[in-house]
């Protein structure tokens, strides 16, 4: 499909603000393939995809009183897909048979997929050298939370602090990590198997 001038999308953007099915279904049609695609690079699996897709949409419908129209729409649009594309890293990181998935995947994966040129086992090892560039107490709480499989409120008993100290820890640990590893798709989807 030919794509849109800057004036047409805007025009499309006002008409589904406004509640236009037409104006949805023709944004619809203009970018759910892009979309779809743009997934699938992420996650192989295209029922997920799909689903991912379909859920953008929804949601493009659900909040589209709140698309500011001097925004970029496809940036606001492949955001949202982006965001999705987490949510879903996230809940299924924790599935052991998605993981393994992921860790098969990367063998196989093109220069665009999530894994690029970093293998589990080099990542694994730069997140080992970075665990020695933390703070003493990011450190603690990292090991405790990754090799002893210890709860949030479970850390906090334990070193005497509150359970919103070891989530700010967490996420500071979090940030740093994402900081020194380019790829955050890597990060989220394999750091988040260590924290949650």
């Amino acid at each position: 499909m030919q794509s849109l001038s800057n004036k047409e999308q805007r025009e499309l953007v006002q008409l589904l603000k406004k509640g236009d099915m037409t104006a949805f279904d023709a944004i619809y049609s203009q970018y759910c393939k892009r979309l779809f695609r743009f997934v699938l690079r992420y996650i192989k699996n295209e029922e997920d995809a799909e689903e991912i897709v379909q859920d953008v949409f929804v949601k493009l419908w659900v909040t589209r009183n709140n698309i500011d129209e001097h925004y970029s729409f496809e940036s606001f649009l492949f955001t949202i897909t982006y965001n999705a594309t987490i949510s879903l890293l996230r809940k299924k990181v924790n599935e052991t048979k998605y993981v393994e998935y992921l860790r098969s995947i990367q063998q196989v994966s093109s220069a665009e997929s999530i894994i690029e040129d970093i293998s589990y086992k080099e990542l694994s090892n730069n997140i080992q050298s970075l665990l020695e560039q933390l703070t003493p107490r990011q450190r603690e709480i990292f090991k405790l939370s990754r090799e002893e499989g210890l709860t949030h409120a479970e850390i906090a008993e334990r070193l005497n602090i509150s359970t919103s100290t070891v989530k700010n820890h967490i996420v500071s640990t979090l940030s740093f990590f994402k900081s020194k590893i380019n790829n955050e798709l890597i990060v989220s989807a394999l750091i988040l198997k260590l924290f949650f």
